[in-house]
């Protein structure tokens, strides 16, 4: 119940933001996390928003998930998606002490990707959508639990 809260402030947060480029980048960072997926949540013309366990799908989690800020305001993300670790822009990044936060939203505004990672939880949400502006929106989101991978000396 917790987690489906977490969801719904998720998206409010975001479409608040989705208008404005948001940068707040208060560290330097270079984190590398490895993630499991613990389940996703699917909403498209078959699934209204069911609950999928990671036992259930054909998904695996994320092996090599890094993200490298800079003061003030560089954000890179890699190994989340292909779609964010190209992305040379993301609309919104906030990175602090607790929290590491980006969207990016494609050129058209018809696909979107967010993120969110507690970094001391190590809880880490992550929302697709498509065809954003169609009355057939498809929504994805995966929930991961991930550890920071230690570098080797």
């Amino acid at each position: 119940m917790i987690r489906y809260l977490a969801v719904i402030i998720f998206s409010l947060f975001f479409g608040n933001l989705s208008f404005a480029k948001d940068i707040n980048i208060q560290e330097n960072i270079d984190l590398k996390f490895i993630c499991d997926l613990e389940k996703k949540i699917i909403k498209n013309l078959e699934y209204n928003y069911q609950t999928f366990l990671a036992k259930d799908l054909d998904e695996k989690g994320l092996d090599k998930f890094e993200i490298i800020a800079s003061k003030p305001e560089e954000l890179f993300v890699n190994g989340l998606s292909l779609f964010l670790s190209k992305s040379k822009e993301l609309n919104v990044k906030v990175v602090n002490k607790n929290i590491i936060l980006f969207k990016s939203i494609d050129q058209e505004k018809k696909y979107s990707e967010s993120a969110i990672i507690d970094r001391k939880s190590g809880e880490l949400i992550h929302e697709i959508t498509r065809n954003i502006k169609s009355e057939n929106s498809e929504k994805e989101i995966s929930f991961y639990s991930c550890s920071k991978k230690e570098k080797k000396v």
